[in-house]
Parts: C-alpha cells; structure tokens; sequence
C-alpha cells in the first residue's frame, strides 16, 4: 500500500500530539506520584524509629537514652505531620494529640490521650521506671495508629490542590501550635521540630511541576525562605530565648503569602478543608482571615449587613424584657468593649449575677458561648440571654407582634430578610448574632505590625509577645491570632481548661461555680470555664468567670504561681500545668504591654 506525502504528514502529526499527550499525562500523575511515595517511605522510616523506640523502652532505663530515642521519633513525626493531621485527622489525635481526656460530652464519655505527648509527661522531667508498661503501651499505640495512616495514604489521591492547602496549614500549625510549645511543653523540642516542618514545606513545593517565570519566581522565595527559617531555627534553638515575633514576620508570613501568590498565578482550586480562614488571605493576620459564617447553625442564617443594622438597633431593645427594662446593652455597653467592667451585674431581682459579663467582642468566632459554653452559636446564646429569669425573663415570640407593627421595625426586617412576608422568631435571634458577628474589628497595634501595616512596636511589646507566646505559654490556651479557646489551624473546636480560679483575692477557696459540670455531670468537668478571648482585654476587667481579678497584673500573678493548685488550692482535675512559670517584674510589665496592643482601635483613648 501506498501513502502519499500529505497522508504520512498526517499521521507523522497524529502520533505526534498523542505522545505529547501522553507525556503531559504521566507529567501531571508525576509529582502526585512521587510526594505519595515519598511520604509512605517518610512513615516506614518513623515505623522503624518507633519500633526502636519501643524495644529500647522495653529494657532500657537510662533516661537521657530514652530521650533520645522520644526526640529522633518525634522529629520523625513532623517531618510527615502536614499529611498526617490534614489527610488522617482522627488517628492523628491518637499520635500527637493533647495530654488531656477527649470529651464526647453528648454522650456523656471521654476517650483518654494517647500518643506523643503522653509520652513526654513519662519521661519528663523525670522518668519512673514504675511507668515502663504504661510507656510501651503509648509507644505501641502509635505504632497502632501509624499502620491506619499506612493504609489511608497509600490509596487516597494526594493531588496539588491538596498539597498546597496542607502545607498552608502547617504554617498555621507552626506559628500557632509549633513555636508556642503547645504539643511540647515539657521537652521544648518546639524549634528543632518547626525546622523540621519548613523542610517539609520547602520540598514539597519545589516538587510542584509548574513552569513560567513568575511559578518559577515564587517557589524560589518559597525555598530560600524556608532555608533562611531553618537557619534561625538551627542557630536559635533555645525554647526560652526564640523571637517569635520576629520569625513570623520575616519568615512565616512572607511564606504564606508567597504560597496563595503561587497558587492564584496557577489557578490552583480552593479546597474547603478549612472553611474558617478565608483561601484568599495573604496571612492569617489579615483583616479577612477569617470568615464569620463558618460559624453559623445553617445557610440562612449568612451574615449580612442588612442584618447587622437590624440587629444594632434590636440590641438596644428594651422590649425584649419582662419589665422594659433592659436590654443588650445594660450589660454588654459597647463603650466598654461589650462588656459592663462590673465584677458580676445586678440581676433583676436586685441581687448579684453568677457570672462576669464577657466582651462580644470577637465572640463570634468560638464554637461555644457562655462561660459554660452551653450554646454552640450565637442564635442560641441571645435567646438563652432573654429567657434567663434573673437577666431579662422575657421571650422573644413575645416580641414578634410589636416588631410587625412597627414600622420602621418591619422595613429593616424586610432589608434583612426579603423571602419573608412575616417576622420570624429565628430572625430576630439571627439579626442580633450578626449584630455580634460584625464586631470583628481586626485593626489593633498588634494586627497592624504583624500586617506590616506599621513598624510601632517597641521592645518592650515585643519581649511581652515572646513571653506569652513561650515562656508564659499563655498561647498554649489563648492561640494565635485570636487569642481565644478555639483550636488552629482549622478552629473547628473551642477549648475549656480547668485552672483552678479562686473564690475570692485571698485564694483560700476555690470557687463554689462547678462550670461546665452543671450541664454534663463528668469529673473532668468540674470547675472548667471556657478559654475567652485576649483580645480588649486591657480594658474588660475584672477578669475570670467571676470577675475575680480586679488587673492583668493580678491574672499574671495567679498564673505565674501555678494557678489553683500553685496558690496551695485543692484541684484534682487541673488542666492547667502547676509549675511556676518563674516571671520577673519586667516579664510581667511586658505581658501586660503585649496585651495592651490587642486593643481595637474604637477604644484606644
């Protein structure tokens, strides 16, 4: 058979695009492919460095050996600690998880902790030879645990998309968990294993197959800022003296943005792992970081400004109670950051409330409210409010007749919820919570330097955030940015603690309050209070559940000693460490002058 010429070019051309296609096939199955089979040699690697781990525990009792062998299986962790905590979360809690039961209080039954950091409070400060059977038991359940994660990354598709959103979310790991010795009180491995992390994050995006000048740019800034960190790490590894605010500024935050530039240049998708940071923040320190309505009960209920206007003006309503009397405000005055700076205030009988009022500000983003955190969102919060017979003993279906006939009322309603021909109780209590939702303000001296939006900042601020974020370990509880309870990097759950809180100054008793026990009758439970948020704390004193505390120096002071069980208090089941945390007189100014920056800028004098 005979071809002509026109025909074989043909041909010559059709073959030739199916090879091209081929090979930008296999291009894009490649880097996938080979970050899966790295990772799956990463935790064959700290298979066998926790197989070494448990026969050495098994027979040794040499304490600094035993350390050595915990160091090199923890460092082992992180290297692969971005993929395990983003694609296996649950047998992750069990391998590197908090030292603390793991509440199911629907079900009214906790888990007990597992994992690394248990082990670190057998062998630090000192390891009981006692404790060898409890020690191998941990060693063997994260052995246990790393066989599931085995098995989940060796069939799941780990594409570019995924990687990248891991790897954002390490660097909030890091900057919050990391360098804060959350996950390493006791050892203070914190800065070996954030250097750690950066190398991670640095191999990973230069094994990212995307080409062009400004790809090829980004992952070069990427690189050398994750080398140049690592450095810092290596030449500054002493837990105590680390400057944090310094290695977030210079390092972290330019990766970070340097990460959501290369993925907008490649159009790389948004993953909806991680729906409280907005995917488009430059850092987790943006004004936009993080969205409100990841926080809301149900879609309807989005946050708008039509809303948030209704619920401004439904927040000095005094309709809502009994007597017409009181309304929002008369505890939460907005002049004073939403709270009343009143130990506790008056109830309607005339008598004292049980509780601090705490500020709204910032409130919205906890997945708890109440001091007792016995409403999951802020829809439930205010009607709990209303219907509290000693705070307005009112009910909002009460209401409803008087705001139809209102008519400037029922115009803003209409603008807030134009679907609905009838007011509704559920938009009454959602106008208010966006009213709550809106008091974001994110502009603080403190939001402003670590946005490089301003370099005032004095020395003395500076000190006061490394303190708090190290040798205070106020961010293990208080996490960064928001300086609340609610858990990074994905703040989809909101801590309590247990700190011992005394019923009066002389802490000669603690106090009578039982917190979340009330609800959910668990032993761990008792006298445990929501984690509240740090934010305007300078001006919404007095400060604890029960206003106890009349100044930060004050608060400082009660922690510096231990807290309930440091002030000689009798607290069985104190999640708080009872250490004395060893602040001088010019630590404590410095903390006090950190948090004074955390103040909005309304209520700056």
């Amino acid at each position: 058979m005979k071809f002509n010429q026109n025909c074989i070019l043909k041909i010559s051309l059709i073959l030739c695009c199916s090879l091209v296609m081929m090979l930008q096939s296999c291009k894009k199955e490649y880097t996938p492919l080979k970050v899966q089979k790295e990772l799956l040699a990463d935790i064959e690697n700290l298979e066998l460095k926790t197989n070494y781990f448990q026969k050495l525990a098994e027979k040794e009792t040499d304490l600094n050996k035993l350390k050595q062998a915990f160091a090199h299986t923890r460092l082992a962790y992180k290297k692969i600690e971005w993929a395990v905590e983003y694609f296996t979360p649950d047998p992750a809690r069990f391998i590197n998880g908090p030292a603390l039961d793991e509440l199911e209080v629907a079900e009214n039954k906790f888990l007990p902790p597992n994992g690394f950091q248990v082990i670190e409070e057998i062998l630090y400060p000192e390891y009981d030879s006692k404790n060898k059977t409890t020690l191998v038991r941990e060693i063997k359940m994260i052995k246990a645990n790393l066989n599931q994660v085995k098995q989940s990354i060796s069939v799941i598709t780990i594409s570019d998309d995924f990687v990248l959103d891991a790897i954002k979310m390490q660097v909030n790991r890091i900057l919050a968990l990391g360098i804060t010795g959350f996950d390493s009180p006791l050892a203070q491995l914190s800065i070996p294993e954030a250097n750690i992390g950066l190398n991670s994050i640095s191999n990973l995006i230069s094994k990212m197959d995307y080409h062009g000048d400004e790809s090829t740019k980004l992952v070069k800034e990427i690189v050398n800022s994750c080398s140049e960190a690592s450095k810092y790490c290596q030449t500054n590894n002493d837990f105590f003296a680390f400057d944090r605010i310094y290695f977030i500024t210079n390092f972290l935050n330019p990766i970070y943005k340097n990460l959501i530039a290369f993925q907008k240049t490649n159009a790389i998708k948004n993953i909806d792992q991680n729906s409280v940071v907005n995917p488009e923040a430059t850092t987790i320190f943006d004004k936009n970081a993080f969205d409100v309505n990841a926080f809301i009960p149900s879609k309807e209920y989005q946050y708008t400004a039509e809303k948030v206007a209704l619920g401004k003006k439904l927040f000095s309503e005094n309709r809502f109670s009994k007597d017409n009397t009181r309304s929002c405000t008369s505890c939460h005055n907005p002049k004073l950051a939403f709270t009343d700076n009143l130990k506790t205030n008056v109830s309607l009988q005339g008598g004292k409330l049980a509780r601090n009022t705490p500020t709204l500000t910032y409130a919205s983003l906890q997945n708890a409210q109440f001091w007792d955190m016995r409403q999951l969102d802020l829809e439930k919060q205010s009607s709990d409010v209303i219907q509290n017979k000693e705070e307005m003993h009112g009910n909002v279906s009460n209401i409803i007749g008087f705001l139809n006939k209102d008519k400037a009322y029922f115009k803003l309603f209409q603008q807030a919820f134009p679907k609905s021909k009838q007011i509704q109780e559920w938009q009454v209590q959602n106008a208010l919570a966006s009213y709550v939702r809106s008091l974001n303000a994110f502009d603080s001296k403190f939001d402003k330097y670590m946005r490089g939006e301003s370099n005032d900042y004095t020395n003395q601020e500076k000190l006061g955030f490394n303190l708090f974020a190290g040798k205070a370990k106020c961010a293990t509880c208080h996490f960064i940015p928001l300086f609340n309870g609610t858990v990074p990097p994905k703040f989809n759950k909101t801590e309590h603690e247990v700190i011992g809180t005394p019923e009066n100054q002389n802490n000669l008793k603690i106090s009578p309050d039982l917190g979340r026990y009330k609800q959910h009758q668990m032993e761990q439970l008792k006298n445990a209070f929501k984690t509240p948020t740090l934010r305007n704390v300078a001006i919404t004193a007095p400060y604890m559940h029960n206003g106890v505390f009349s100044s930060l120096e004050q608060v400082i002071d009660f922690y510096n000693k231990g807290g309930g069980i440091g002030v000689g208090l009798k607290v069985e089941n104190q999640s708080l460490a009872p250490d004395k945390l060893n602040l001088n007189d010019k630590e404590i100014k410095a903390l006090v002058a950190f948090m004074e920056t955390l103040t909005d800028d309304k209520y700056v004098e």
